[in-house]
Parts: C-alpha cells; sequence; structure tokens
C-alpha cells in the first residue's frame, strides 16, 4: 500500500506546484485556468460555481461533480475525501453556511499546503470561517465517529489501494441518517489486456478504477444501504474526447470496434447510513 500512496502523493504533489495535470503536463485538458475550467464544466460544474472559488482551487481532476446531488442543507457538516486545492470543499462551504462545516482530507502535503493558501482567500472573500483541511489518509480518516452529516469525494477513491478500507471508514465517521455523493470512474466491465496494464500504471483518472459489482459489495459490507449509481455517461465522454494525451494513447490502445464506455464511465455513488 505504501509504494501506491508514495507514488499518488508524489504526483499530485507535481499538480499542487504546478509542474504537471493528473493526466499528463499541465497544457493537458487537466492542466490549469481556462482549461481545468472546461474541462470542469464538461463533467458538470457550472460558470456561477467556478467562478465563486478561490482562484488556484481548480486543478482539473474532476470526473463529476459529487456536490451538485448532495442536497447539502445550511448547518451540515460535511467532509471532501481526497479535497486536492479545495474545489469541492469551498462549494459544499458555501451551501452550508455559517452554521455549517467542511472538513477537507488529502494525503498530499503540498496539495493541503495549497488548499490552506485558498481557504485564506475563500474567507476574505466570503467572511465564511468554516473549512477545515487535514493532512492525512482516506483509509484512516482523522475524525470522530458519527460526526459527518455527508461524505463527498471526486475522482479518489479509484487512487486508494485499499477501497473496502475507505467505505468502512465513510461509514464509520457518518452519522445515522448521513448519506454519501460520490464522483469517481467505474468499470462496466473488466479492462481490455491492451489497456489494462497501460492504465494501472497511470497516477489519477482511470487508475485504479473498479467494477461496480465490487463497489456494491464493499458499500454493503460496511453497513451501508440505499445504494443507488447515477452513470454520468456525458461527463466520461467529455474527458475521453477532451485531446488529453493520457485519454489519446488509451483510446489508441482499445481493441478495434469498442468504444471507452463500453468498459467505464463516471458515476455519481450515493448510499445512506442507516438510523
Amino acid at each position: 500500500m505504501n509504494s501506491i500512496h508514495d507514488t499518488v502523493k508524489e504526483a499530485y504533489g507535481r499538480i499542487a506546484k504546478g509542474a504537471s495535470s493528473c493526466c499528463g503536463p499541465v497544457s493537458s485538458c487537466c492542466g490549469g485556468g481556462g482549461e481545468a475550467d472546461a474541462l470542469a464544466q464538461a463533467v458538470g460544474y457550472s460558470a456561477d460555481q467556478l467562478a465563486a472559488i478561490p482562484e488556484g482551487a481548480n486543478l482539473g481532476l474532476s470526473c463529476g461533480n459529487p456536490t451538485a446531488l448532495a442536497e447539502l442543507k445550511p448547518g451540515e457538516v460535511v467532509l471532501d475525501l481526497g479535497s486536492g486545492a479545495g474545489l469541492d470543499v469551498f462549494i459544499a462551504a458555501a451551501k452550508v453556511g455559517a452554521t455549517g462545516h467542511v472538513h477537507g482530507v488529502d494525503m498530499t502535503k503540498e496539495m493541503v499546503m495549497k488548499a490552506r493558501q485558498n481557504a485564506a482567500a475563500f474567507r476574505r472573500r466570503t467572511e465564511l470561517d468554516n473549512v477545515t483541511f487535514h493532512h492525512a489518509q482516506i483509509e484512516a480518516i482523522p475524525l470522530p465517529d458519527a460526526s459527518v452529516d455527508v461524505v463527498i469525494s471526486n475522482c479518489v477513491l479509484n487512487l486508494s489501494p485499499d477501497q473496502p478500507a475507505v467505505w468502512r471508514e465513510i461509514a464509520r465517521v457518518l452519522k445515522p441518517g448521513g448519506r454519501v455523493s460520490i464522483s469517481d470512474i467505474v468499470l462496466r466491465q473488466p479492462l481490455p489486456e491492451s489497456v489494462k496494464d497501460m492504465v494501472e500504471a497511470y497516477v489519477g483518472c482511470i487508475a485504479g478504477a473498479q467494477l461496480l459489482s465490487d463497489i456494491e459489495g464493499w458499500v454493503k459490507a460496511a453497513g451501508l444501504a440505499d445504494w443507488r449509481v447515477e452513470a454520468k455517461d456525458a461527463a466520461f465522454a467529455g474527458m475521453m474526447d477532451s485531446g488529453d494525451p493520457l485519454y489519446q494513447s488509451i483510446l489508441a490502445a482499445l481493441p478495434a470496434g469498442v468504444k471507452p464506455g463500453d468498459y467505464a464511465t463516471s458515476a455519481i455513488l450515493h448510499a445512506v447510513k442507516p438510523r
């Protein structure tokens, strides 16, 4: 597990410093600035949401918009797993308001440092002081049992080498009745051999994507209920058609006559902790 964590931390540390994106050089689809905003809008973020967050919070690492479907309410406590530079944390913080709080957890020190810098800008802009960023692994969340109303995450669980442990931690920190809204890339069927080894070598995006049937088993074993999957095929197609070099390599490696969407898609994963 440590070698996978170390590889991910090194790659995302470079992203936080602006040296690269999740999927390739900073000039690719996942790079900064307008390209990152264009990708974020392609996977479900509105222009208003992106305009309201601190500059530098969107690093183009998204595969969906979990906050859009989390139905966040004022006063709720939210946890964002793999919070990066704070994109979803700040959107969620505006929704829960001054009486709520949003925790971000990320294992990459550089990302947490960048997020905390962005938090200062967020406080100045909104006068809200309701976000906290933790440097930790999502397999060991540094929050008490039953302390969170909503767990969100965006294209991060597929980076974990122990996803069942992550789901157990989600169930632990959720309050009874608490809910999960997680965006990630999931597999509809096993990847072809021509792509499998190549995808496993990448850090981010599609690497580590799991079969929906396996995820469902982990969710239910953790004690969560009301499992529901909302496929976001358009978001996934937008990522694959973006022109990013990584995706172009995957497209080139697919067997003739098949499409990426035959194997994978972006999805919102919903679950609830029973009362």
